[in-house]
């Protein structure tokens, strides 16, 4: 619990001493975008630290989430939604490194839902995963209704 309450008091620390760019233009929701977890559909808010504070927090942050995103998107101009490999009740913690996904020769790219398939896929030789040293502040904010 102390090394939690340390990750929370840092991630506050740098947030409020070192100016962070968002995602998106504007503020509050501006910056939310759909993440999945485990099958599940969330929404995040998707914030990404200074340089400086990066480095600080891979260098003293022992507790990282990981965000899995595919730049390139998918076939037809489709987004990639992101994956997360946490929500709160497991294992969360709001501070996630960025991890890119890169689909190899020969596989087309295609959503992936949660970590357990993107390390399938890795095990498997469809993508390779580039740990990108970018790191936002992504709080859960919210769960997608089911339709």
């Amino acid at each position: 619990m102390k090394k939690q309450c340390f990750t929370y008091i840092t991630a506050a620390l740098l947030l409020s001493l070192v100016p962070a760019t968002q995602a998106g233009p504007g503020s509050g929701n501006a910056s939310s975008i759909p993440a999945y977890y485990d099958h599940e559909l969330f929404t995040i808010h998707f914030v990404e630290f200074s340089p400086q504070a990066e480095k600080a927090l891979l260098q003293h942050n022992q507790s990282l989430n990981f965000i899995y995103q595919s730049d390139p998107g998918l076939p037809g101009g489709e987004p990639f939604i992101s994956v997360i490999d946490a929500v709160p009740g497991d294992g969360f913690n709001p501070i996630w490194e960025e991890v890119q996904i890169t689909f190899t020769a020969g596989h087309t790219p295609r959503q992936l839902f949660s970590d357990d398939e993107i390390a399938d896929a890795l095990n498997a030789g469809e993508i390779t995963l580039e740990f990108t040293g970018e790191v936002y502040w992504c709080p859960v904010v919210g769960q997608k209704p089911k339709l």
